[in-house]
């Protein structure tokens, strides 16, 4: 049936000639359900059908050799027969009708407005229905290809459309070829495949140069499909692993807003998609939302999230979600305050009719346990999640049970009242233990629950959670480690305590070395070694200095800490030189420290102490009230004032008491507090009450780690 010639016609009869010089595939042709349109590729056909298509063809004698092929290739696919399809593509020389397929789809389009009615363009030209014809048995021999697993032949086959089509229309599909759906079709349909066979043969770059190719033209495609190419783009963009930079001749799209990585190009291509969704040109996509949720995490931009989240159309989330979404990314930012309002707004009069949301009580418990001054909502918080729970869902109903073990603990060192105090304490161990029961394998449970007994002085208990601890963690927890360093410096084994901190700094890493060699040098200064904690304090300083040349801190908050850490090593310093009495070393350790932190409350603290220490107390009162207008509540200078007073006696006392009594209700377990309070009730006359203090002052001493726990 097929002439052994390509491009040449079959041999006509000589009462048979056809009236035009364009093939078969120019009319309509319809035969038994066949029709040259293209896209048809659905319907099914038995073997008498594909006989009375051949004996057509045959009839009708205007088929060239390409379009024959094209004809029955189609056919055999159609059948499921893709090797016999494939077989029949082969033979069709795409190469070489490559210059005519262009020349026939620049020609046919470029004038299609201005060509006057009944102009005929050159006859040699090819019809745009062979066009189709051709580019579709294109399409059928690369979807072939992919249904025998030959991904990357496929790719290639699919991508001589996109060559082909480029090559007539430089700069996209023009207006006047909109009404031309059977070769659009075939153009959309390969922007979409393409892609996807170069992702099926492993080759992510190619994959998105596919897509941004299809992208970076118009090519009048449909809203719903340029949405579903920019999220594949998105989304092989934030979790291919290949960064793939932007060429220069797609960069033009995005004007001024070129992106500079992938992940900044997935976000502006998930941007445009949210931005649709808000105008409503595409329906909600939930899997949009979570890419651009992942992408913008990635990235930091946590309040830029929160805003998006904000502009989600009602009854896309409920109200609980949504409050919940959007404290999420406010905590992110670093905006725990905002995000613990929002979360407020869930426990208001006017949402008690709607259903609590357990994840946002518990978000807002943890909040609070992230900040003490805010422990007596984050019980509230945790309580109304254990009544949600409903002893069910244990695992949750352990989570609520911590966080509400933490807050009471902090509601406990903030209680004016004794009595108060105790009972707080005793809920924080009860709802610890609780927790303990129902998460026997969570490690922070463990150690919130050593580091409260070590706050209420429990140190054999304490001990006992910090090793558990850390054997779930492996050792690798830095707190882990200096919180059994600081319970056994409490019980007073402050050489066993040193060992600790050896071992510590051998278990982690270097980064973490810092903190030890300063926990190391307190151990130290506590067993009278104070020019080994002076060489100690020497190399810390050295690698703090190290590590500031060598800007080797990645965030905000790790400046701060090595600062801080700075400040207090040298008012450490400061201190051991006041008590070697050597002054001149502890006043260039004191400048060296306010040049770290001229406003913290403890460098002005530090100079009281060094002046007191020479007698000059009326100018240590002055430092110490400066420390207190720095920090109110610091407890140190409140103390230290109260000493100075008591040594001036007389009406001094009664202020000195004042004092005294106002830094134990901050901090009731500071030995120093009640030391002075001993002293100044001796004075008073109180004999009885100065006992009681005194023996207050020794048991708290005796069980003082050389450090705060908090």
């Amino acid at each position: 049936m097929l002439c052994t010639c390509s491009g040449q016609q079959f041999q006509f009869e000589e009462n048979e000639m056809p009236q035009s010089p364009e093939s078969l595939a120019t009319r309509d042709f319809s035969v038994s359900g066949l029709s040259s349109k293209t896209g048809d590729w659905d319907s099914k056909f038995d073997d008498s059908q594909v006989d009375d298509v051949e004996s057509t063809l045959k009839e009708t004698l205007s088929l060239n050799y390409e379009e024959a092929r094209a004809l029955l290739g189609r056919l055999e696919y159609q059948r499921g027969n893709f090797d016999a399809a494939l077989q029949v593509f082969q033979g069709i020389d795409i190469r070489g009708l490559r210059p005519r397929i262009i020349k026939a789809i620049a020609e046919r389009t470029q004038h299609r407005k201005t060509r006057p009615k009944g102009e005929n363009l050159q006859v040699n030209v090819m019809s745009m229905h062979s066009v189709s014809l051709l580019l579709e048995a294109i399409l059928l021999k690369s979807k072939s290809l992919e249904q025998l697993c030959r991904h990357k032949d496929a790719a290639l086959e699919c991508k001589n459309i996109l060559d082909i089509v480029e090559a007539a229309w430089p700069h996209g599909m023009p207006e006047g070829i909109r009404g031309e759906s059977k070769l659009k079709d075939m153009l959309h349909k390969a922007l979409e495949l393409l892609p996807k066979l170069w992702k099926q043969a492993g080759f992510l770059e190619e994959a998105i140069s596919a897509y941004r190719r299809a992208l970076v033209r118009p090519w009048s495609l449909d809203l719903k499909r340029l949405a579903s190419l920019q999220k594949d783009l998105a989304t092989i963009l934030l979790y291919g692993g290949a960064e793939v930079p932007l060429p220069p001749q797609f960069q033009q799209v995005w004007g001024h807003m070129i992106p500079t990585s992938n992940i900044e190009e997935a976000i502006l291509l998930l941007l445009i998609l949210m931005r649709k969704v808000a105008f409503q040109e595409i329906n909600w996509d939930a899997e949009i939302m979570d890419h651009l949720i992942h992408a913008l995490s990635l990235s930091g931009q946590f309040e830029l999230l929160a805003g998006h989240v904000e502009q989600v159309l009602p009854g896309i989330y409920s109200r609980g979600e949504r409050w919940y979404l959007l404290a999420l990314c406010y905590s992110a930012a670093g905006l725990d305050d905002v995000a613990l309002n929002i979360l407020k707004k869930g426990l208001c009069h006017s949402e008690r009719k709607h259903k609590l949301h357990l994840p946002s009580l518990l978000l807002g418990a943890k909040l609070c346990y992230k900040n003490p001054n805010h422990a007596c909502e984050g019980t509230n918080f945790a309580m109304k999640a254990i009544e949600f729970t409903n002893n069910q869902e244990k695992h949750l109903r352990g989570v609520a049970s911590h966080l509400l073990g933490v807050c009471y603990g902090y509601c406990a060192r903030s209680s004016i009242s004794d009595s108060q105090r105790l009972r707080l304490q005793s809920e924080s161990l009860k709802s610890l233990h609780c927790a303990a029961t129902i998460e026997k394998d969570c490690p922070e449970v463990i150690y919130s629950l050593g580091r409260e007994n070590a706050l209420q002085r429990n140190l054999n208990t304490a001990v006992e959670s910090a090793i558990r601890y850390l054997d779930m963690v492996a050792g690798s927890s830095v707190s882990g480690w200096k919180l059994l360093a600081l319970v056994v410096s409490a019980e007073q084994n402050f050489k066993e305590a040193e060992a600790i901190v050896d071992l510590a700094i051998d278990e982690t890493g270097k980064m973490d070395h810092l903190d030890f060699l300063r926990l190391k040098a307190l151990l130290q200064v506590a067993q009278e070694q104070p020019r080994n904690a002076i060489d100690t304090y020497r190399i810390l300083l050295a690698m703090i200095q190290a590590q500031k040349e060598l800007k080797s801190w990645s965030n905000n908050s790790e400046v701060k800490a090595v600062k801080d850490l700075e400040t207090e090593a040298w008012l450490d310093l400061s201190f051991i030189y006041t008590k070697l009495e050597s002054w001149t070393d502890s006043y260039v350790c004191l400048e060296k420290a306010k040049s770290v932190e001229i406003f913290s409350p403890k460098c002005w603290h530090a100079t009281g102490m060094l002046l007191e220490a020479q007698s000059l107390h009326i100018d240590a009162l002055v430092a110490y009230s400066v420390a207190l207008s720095l920090e109110p509540d610091y407890v140190p200078s409140m103390v230290s004032i109260a000493a100075v007073l008591r040594m001036f006696g007389g009406k001094s006392l009664s202020l000195a008491r004042s004092f005294v009594m106002n830094a134990l209700r901050l901090e009731p377990t500071n030995h120093n507090a009640w030391l002075n309070l001993g002293y100044i009730s001796k004075a008073d006359g109180s004999l009885h009450q100065a006992a009681d203090c005194f023996q207050a002052a020794y048991e708290l001493r005796q069980s003082s780690p050389v450090h705060k726990f908090t």
